[in-house]
């Protein structure tokens, strides 16, 4: 029992991740209407430049600094393709689309980083910041989950009590009547995809040391990003940060299970075909 509970709370370091991911993944779904495939390929991206920066000796912070603003540049170049070309395209289109730039970007991002190349991750805040439960909680995972709590908090206030989150409220729900109200549309949808750009890579680089640190792993994080979403029926931003905890903490268990270790990197899938089938229970069980 004790060895379940220190893996459980171990796995809640990677759940703060997977929240904030998830909480990225949901914003853009919120005030752009799209249901983003690139978004952790983009993220990697970004991440993968720091490392490369920093390895040819730029400061550090300089070198984070360079990395979120060339993947928040690069989620904006994916949103303005979304807003030119597919602003009033049905969603399963619009997913049908960041599902192949996610492959293209995967693949230049290989060409450019290498397939197999391991990024050196640096990890500044890997000191101990207290025990709990007999695990030693770093200092990365008190400030993910931080993040991750005021992130939900704020996105909430923002969306609900101020005139620009009305605003871009009407912009993903109306885009061409928002545009037609003199609501910037296309600069306000640009914005939003570039934090969500920001807002991923840097928590790609905050907890890359985490997870196996080559390119394709990382950017195959959009699982855990969507299966939180998920959790939260792509609506709340609350259940989308318990939803990242939960997927963290079942990950943490399952590791201490030799049944089930083997199928851990399955526990997303899983979730995301469970909250599916019980989304449609209600359709489907009116018909039978």
């Amino acid at each position: 029992m004790p060895l379940l509970l220190s893996t459980t709370i171990a796995g809640l370091a990677a759940g703060a991740a997977y929240a904030l991911l998830g909480l990225s993944n949901l914003l853009t779904y919120r005030l752009a209407g799209v249901a983003n495939f690139t978004q952790t390929a983009v993220g990697a991206f970004g991440a993968f430049t720091m490392v490369a920066l920093n390895d040819a000796g730029v400061p550090l912070p300089v070198a984070v600094v360079t990395g979120v603003l060339v993947g928040a540049a690069l989620h904006t170049a994916v949103g303005g393709i979304m807003v030119a070309w597919f602003a009033e395209g049905r969603q399963v289109v619009k997913a049908a689309v960041t599902i192949m730039l996610f492959a293209a970007i995967v693949a230049f991002g290989n060409r450019v980083f290498g397939a197999s190349t391991v990024g050196r991750f640096p990890d500044p805040f890997a000191g101990i910041a207290f025990h709990l439960g007999g695990v030693n909680i770093t200092w990365t995972a008190v400030i993910t989950t931080v993040l991750a709590v005021g992130a939900t908090v704020g996105c909430v206030l923002f969306l609900g009590r101020t005139r620009l989150g009305l605003k871009l409220r009407a912009l993903s729900e109306r885009p061409t009547t928002a545009a037609l109200s003199a609501i910037p549309a296309g600069g306000l949808a640009l914005g939003v995809w570039a934090v969500g750009g920001a807002v991923t890579t840097l928590t790609i680089i905050l907890v890359a040391p985490l997870f196996p640190t080559d390119y394709m792993s990382l950017s195959y994080l959009i699982t855990q990003a969507f299966a939180a979403a998920l959790i939260g029926g792509f609506r709340s931003f609350p259940l989308t940060l318990a939803g990242g905890f939960a997927l963290g903490a079942l990950g943490g268990l399952a590791s201490s299970l030799t049944v089930v270790a083997q199928y851990r990197p399955a526990i997303p899938l899983i979730v995301i075909l469970v909250v599916l089938l019980w989304s449609q229970r209600r359709a489907r069980w009116e018909i039978t």
